[in-house]
């Protein structure tokens, strides 16, 4: 093993070693020194350990390389000439967290590549060891990115193209749909929807929403990384390979041809989304992000709902949308400015222009749907949708096509009729009568 390799062992060891338990210094320097095997701790350990503090006021848990590269630079590590001495790390025991979501055993890449059906060579390929997808043309990327006007905007997708998507669906059906989400997260969890998100905050007195600014792009991979390891219980070389396939960054070339927008608030917004988005992230359009997003978001979650059950109120999140409710006695502000405090110390920015306060008096909207006494489409949309179902029936659907293409007509009206009736079921049977009256042939 050559030196600098020796160094980066070493480094990695005590970063392991100083986010294995409290971030305390006192704790922090005896595991330092028994992971070094050292009986006393050396007078250096404590000097480093005092930089460290310096430097991360809490434990980076999700950053453990970003932590080991920062031991390199601290003046405890130069003087020590790199600490010749190498961590013998003993080895993560993470049988049991596997069997106890259910995940499949993956000790090393054979068994990853197996679970993919790809040879070694198609695994550091799509896994983009080399890190070419920022530079590369477009023949040789793995996603095709696509710019969506928006109000407030544009949002970047990245559609995974067809065999990196079936890779991602079989990792997001056999290692992560069995690992649990948080009870507050509704967003692409089975079993949840718009409607278990919107509806316990129904017949309240003060609604509070709030949105996360640049959510996939703000999950990196070091976070994805730490999560692959810590929760779900892949091993460090599986960790990194996984994180390779469900992570990307955006190709210079495509953020450079994207238009500047108008303001100086809109353009500081682009330029934090371009920060984000140069670094390997998830991509928004892939299978496997919202899952990993949910995973990622656990712990903001739990703060989150701990905060809101001391104010008295309930907490839901679909995707990175932040909904809160409770009786008048909220105080909405101060709610308000403790989440934003929180989710920046989660790694997230809330977005000031989106938070929102809705009194009993006022519609309540939460997710495009209104609660105020029970989770259902606004009245305008509702009579609008009940009056194009009865002319479709009174006068033939051709002639109600307007603006929509003949050829989707139909699913295009039953998917609004579905969508209502998700969020209402008794208003969605009667729509659901007036659809079959109309003769769609």
């Amino acid at each position: 093993m050559t030196a600098r390799a020796r160094s980066h062992v070493t480094a990695s060891g005590i970063a392991t070693a100083l986010l294995a338990g409290p971030w305390s210094r006192r704790t922090m320097v005896r595991r330092v020194s028994v992971a070094l095997g050292f009986a006393r701790a050396p007078r250096w350990v404590g000097a480093l350990v005092d930089e460290v503090l310096a430097a991360y006021v809490s434990a980076p848990a999700d950053r453990p390389r970003e932590l080991a590269a920062f031991v390199t630079t601290t003046q405890a590590w130069q003087r020590m000439g790199a600490l010749r001495r190498v961590v013998h790390r003993r080895p993560v025991a993470t049988s049991v967290v596997r069997h106890r979501f259910g995940v499949p055993p993956l000790p090393d890449a054979a068994a990853l590549a197996r679970l993919l059906d790809l040879d070694q060579g198609e695994l550091a390929w799509f896994a983009d060891v080399r890190g070419l997808e920022r530079t590369a043309g477009e023949p040789l990327r793995h996603y095709r990115w696509h710019a969506v006007e928006r109000r407030g905007g544009l949002r970047l997708l990245a559609e995974p193209k067809p065999r990196l998507k079936e890779i991602q669906r079989r990792l997001l059906r056999h290692v992560l749909v069995p690992v649990p989400v948080h009870d507050a997260a509704h967003g692409c969890v089975p079993g949840r929807s718009v409607r278990t998100a919107a509806a316990p905050h129904a017949g309240s007195a003060v609604v509070l929403g709030m949105d996360l600014e640049a959510f996939f792009a703000s999950v990196t991979a070091p976070r994805i990384w730490g999560l692959l390891q810590g929760t779900v219980g892949l091993t460090e070389p599986v960790a990194h390979l996984v994180t390779g396939l469900v992570t990307t960054s955006v190709p210079t070339s495509v953020w450079r041809a994207l238009p500047l927008p108008d303001g100086t608030d809109a353009r500081e917004r682009h330029r934090r989304l371009g920060q984000r988005l140069a670094a390997p992230h998830l991509p928004q359009g892939a299978p496997t992000s919202p899952a990993l997003a949910n995973l990622v978001c656990y712990r903001l979650d739990r703060r989150l709902a701990g905060l809101a059950s001391a104010f008295g109120a309930r907490y839901t999140r679909y995707v990175d949308d932040l909904t809160f409710s409770g009786d008048r006695r909220i105080e909405t502000g101060r709610l308000a400015a403790l989440v934003t405090g929180i989710a920046a110390e989660e790694g997230f920015r809330i977005n000031p222009a989106k938070t929102r306060v809705a009194g009993a008096g006022s519609r309540q909207r939460v997710l495009g749907a209104v609660v105020n006494t029970r989770p259902t489409l606004p009245r305008p949309e509702r009579d609008a949708l009940r009056a194009l179902l009865h002319n479709c029936a009174r006068h033939g659907w051709a002639s109600q096509t307007r603006e929509h293409d003949p050829a989707t007509f139909r699913e295009h009206v039953l998917g609004r009729v579905a969508w209502a009736a998700s969020l209402d079921p008794v208003f969605g049977a009667r729509l659901h009568a007036l659809a079959r009256r109309v003769d769609w042939s």
